[in-house]
């Protein structure tokens, strides 16, 4: 008992010591199982149906039940780590993972794999705001952190999108349940792991968990989500069903963040949104996701509708993506601290934009060189935004209130993913039906035409029910429709992007890092070089901090760099960096 007590007691102090990235890469597998399970049921849907038989709003709700339950449990479990220790939090999230993954992949209903799927987000939940609180916490020096977070986000990116081609090769060889096997040897690794090596770490523990608080903040983000994912499915805004959980959930927030104002000590500090940058971090991120989802959807339905590729090659079209992610994770650490997280996150969004309107160019036939330019310039453009959002709202919020600001911006992400499905839905259902609107002076029936308006999978169904020239007629139309839709869907998009590099302009043009834990690239240049440590990136310094040069005198063979025209000590600004 001694000796695993020692074992288990050396572990995690190697955690808080160098193995720190060890800690990082636990986290980061983490984070990948969900949010491949975010997507990877997508192409099990005609198996699932085929098998299950579910009805519509059954099989509506196999597939949102996940996102809607995670979406609106990410602040009552981010704040709750706070309180209880993030660990805990966690673990328990490795374990619920686990066993309804197992129900899931085992269910013979409708019923229970809504069920088993809804506790996979209730798991999910706990497992999201935990990584990236307990990675605040292991990685006080910013630097470090920002090539943290790098990795973490690119981790991210990479579940998604590898998300549909594991999902496909899986389906395809084996059954729809494998899609949900897969996280049960890997939770059953995690578990023990994280067990031994993720240290423990609480925010303020003084008052009283806000339980009301927190029920309603859930309530009014599931409100909200399920509404907009309404929208996104076709429902019109004024739809009682649509409307009033929109109304409710809208209402519940700002009841939330009334209260919030009131409490001596809130779950969320609302005055973090006070702050300049937080807050236009936390807006990049959704804009972010906003064009990310909503263009992967409408690209997956491109590639397998229009191309005709299997879910299979959907997928391994989608890799560039991935690869492009990833290496913008990786240098997202470099990039930040040279060029700041303004330029980094504006011209993040003006790359993406420009891969947007080079994918306009895409037509009947399939362009694969095309295709692969516009998705690695999508995905690096796209994980440089989120990277430089990310590393600036969690380097914004108070170590003590990490959980809290981890449930905001993971919150974010699935308010953008949610918009992004419901408007660019939206765009692409109003510019493919007036496509349609003429095929009954054709010859094709008028309820033909009307039911293949509705979407390109139906269309298709319709056409071969009608077989013949007729049948021809109708999918060659709808084709050209769901093009002419796709390449307005785009501009449209395009647009939004732009607006999102605007926005980023409110963000710090420099990495501003406190002098006491690290000395940053873009505030080193007025430091002599023997001043500024090794040069080792994310080594944290060994000596003691030398006096920094004012701007007006710099060092020997130093140039001079702008700094911020307003700069005032963490202290008595409050804005949370005197933590880091």
């Amino acid at each position: 008992m001694t000796g695993t007590s020692t074992a288990v007691s050396r572990l995690r102090a190697a955690a808080d010591g160098a193995n720190r990235w060890v800690v990082l890469v636990v986290l980061c597998l983490s984070l990948l199982l969900v949010a491949l399970d975010a997507t990877v049921l997508h192409v099990a849907v005609p198996a699932v149906t085929e098998d299950l038989r579910p009805s519509a709003v059954g099989l509506l709700w196999i597939v949102d039940a996940y996102p809607l339950v995670c979406a609106s449990l990410l602040i009552l479990f981010g704040t709750l780590g706070d309180r209880i220790g993030r660990r805990r939090v966690l673990l328990f999230g490795y374990a619920l993972f686990g066993v309804a993954s197992a129900l899931a992949a085992t269910a013979d209903s409708q019923g229970v794999l809504i069920a088993a799927r809804a506790l996979l987000g209730v798991g999910g939940a706990m497992i999201m705001p935990a990584t990236l609180s307990i990675l605040r916490q292991v990685f006080p020096d910013r630097r470090e952190r920002a090539m943290a977070i790098g990795i973490w986000t690119a981790v991210a990116a990479v579940g998604a999108a590898t998300g549909p081609v594991i999902g496909g090769f899986l389906v395809e060889h084996y059954w729809w349940g494998s899609v949900f096997l897969i996280n049960i040897p890997l939770m059953a690794l995690i578990l023990p792991v994280g067990r031994w090596l993720l240290p423990e770490s609480r925010g303020e523990n003084d008052g009283p968990w806000d339980v009301l608080g927190a029920l309603m903040a859930a309530a009014g983000v599931l409100g909200v989500v399920l509404g907009i994912k309404r929208i996104g499915g076709g429902e019109g805004l004024l739809n009682p069903a649509t409307l009033a959980p929109l109304l409710a959930g809208a209402a519940l927030l700002a009841l939330f963040v009334r209260r919030q104002k009131r409490r001596t000590h809130p779950l969320i500090d609302i005055a973090m949104f006070s702050r300049p940058a937080f807050t236009t971090a936390v807006g990049c991120i959704v804009l972010a996701m906003l064009a990310l989802v909503g263009l992967e959807l409408i690209a997956v339905q491109y590639l397998q509708l229009v191309l005709d590729l299997s879910p299979l090659e959907t997928g391994l079209r989608l890799l560039p993506l991935t690869f492009a992610a990833m290496a913008a994770g990786a240098t997202g650490s470099y990039t930040l601290s040279r060029i700041g997280p303004r330029r980094m996150v504006g011209w993040g969004f003006v790359l993406t934009a420009a891969s947007v309107l080079l994918l306009t160019l895409m037509g009947q036939h399939d362009r694969p060189v095309l295709l692969t330019a516009g998705f690695v310039l999508l995905g690096f453009g796209l994980q440089s935004t989120l990277f430089g959002a990310y590393e600036s709202m969690l380097s914004e919020a108070p170590a003590e209130r990490a959980g809290g600001a981890a449930a905001i911006g993971e919150t974010s992400y699935q308010l953008g993913a949610g918009l992004g499905i419901a408007l660019l839905g939206s765009v692409m259902n109003a510019a493919y039906a007036p496509g349609l609107s003429r095929v009954h002076e054709e010859g094709v029936p008028a309820a033909a035409g009307s039911a293949a308006s509705h979407s390109l999978g139906e269309a298709y169904q319709v056409a071969g029910r009608l077989g013949g020239p007729m049948g021809d007629l109708l999918r060659n139309t709808a084709r050209h429709a769901f093009v002419d839709g796709l390449h307005l869907t785009l501009l449209v998009s395009a647009g939004l992007l732009l607006l999102g590099a605007l926005a980023a302009l409110r963000l710090p043009r420099v990495m501003d890092c406190p002098e006491a834990t690290s000395v940053c690239r873009g505030q080193a240049a007025a430091v002599p070089e023997q001043a500024a440590g090794p040069g080792v990136a994310g080594a944290p310094p060994r000596r003691e901090p030398r006096p920094v040069p004012a701007p007006d005198a710099p060092g020997p063979g130093s140039r001079r760099v702008p700094l911020p025209s307003r700069r005032e000590p963490a202290e008595a600004t409050g804005s949370g960096r005197a933590a880091h």
